[in-house]
């Protein structure tokens, strides 16, 4: 398998900063995000990897494997047990392949200088995979089932996946050669744009018409959230612009069940149209008051 550069593929350089890679996900998220290219296959793929990179680069303990080992960096961990066991002159280790064994399977993930011997066991290909939900879908934990490399995986989504998330499944990867332990799947999630609201991590944010009256002499208002119907209070003279918060009435937060983030209403004053003569001349009276 080619070496995968994830600061190339992120267009930073090795030294930068955890900002600046989160910056440059960002960037490149939104040009590639699949809502933007829905028929460019190389858009996906190019989305596919930028998700892996940042997965890795925004993960500080990830990151620093990942400058020690490269692209074997999720080996790193069974590379210096290994080490360790021939410098103290161990024949065997926890995974039970003897000495020869390990030889084989580090020279080949890491080069020469184990020597040679028995064939070594290689874990499996790690699978990538994406879902999408509209926001509706997100905002509620349910069950989907995938198909990946011919076998259906039925998944729990939680309520409040972030777009762009991935989640790592264990062991639902490639099989392992030589008795090595399977790969994982890493499913990236795309939620799509709402028509009426605006998510901000777990704030939601949409705009409500309101009339002239009921910004004058206030009243009620009807506000429909993704949780149902609610109805609020409108105070006398709102501006038009004025933002009302309702609390709880958000997105739900990832993995806390029952917390949810706030709802902020914008209001727009609809001025009304096709006056009659005696309206006309209310208001009239009223500019002159």
């Amino acid at each position: 398998m080619p070496f995968v550069d994830y600061y190339k593929i992120l267009g930073v350089e090795k030294t930068a900063s955890e900002k600046d890679i989160k910056n440059a996900y960002r960037k490149l998220a939104r040009k590639y995000h699949p809502d933007l290219n829905p028929n460019d296959e190389e858009a996906h793929k190019k989305f596919q990897e930028l998700n892996e990179a940042n997965q890795v680069l925004s993960d500080p303990e990830k990151r620093k494997k990942y400058d020690q080992y490269g692209e074997n960096w999720e080996h790193g961990e069974e590379y210096e047990k290994a080490r360790q066991a021939r410098s103290q002159g161990q024949g065997n280790w926890s995974g039970g392949m003897g000495q020869e064994g390990f030889s084989d399977f580090f020279e080949s993930m890491f080069g020469g200088g184990f020597g040679s011997g028995r064939q070594g066991r290689y874990r499996g290909q790690d699978y990538q995979a994406q879902v999408s939900l509209d926001l509706k879908e997100a905002y509620t934990t349910h069950k989907q089932t995938l198909t990946v490399n011919g076998k259906n995986i039925r998944i729990t989504i939680p309520a409040g996946i972030e777009n762009g998330q991935t989640i790592k499944i264990s062991g639902h990867g490639g099989p392992g050669t030589n008795g090595g332990p399977q790969g994982d799947l890493y499913i990236t999630f795309n939620i799509s744009s709402d028509p009426r609201f605006r998510r901000a991590g777990n704030d939601l944010h949409v705009k409500e018409e309101l009339d002239l009256y009921t910004a004058v002499l206030g009243g009620e208002k009807i506000i429909e959230t993704l949780d149902g119907k609610v109805k609020v209070p409108v105070r006398p003279e709102t501006q038009n612009g004025a933002v009302m918060r309702l609390k709880g009435k958000g997105f739900p937060v990832y993995k806390q069940e029952g917390t949810f983030g706030d709802l902020y209403v914008t209001f727009e004053v609809k001025l009304p149209t096709n006056l009659t003569d005696r309206q006309k001349e209310l208001f009239t009276e009223l500019s002159k008051s």
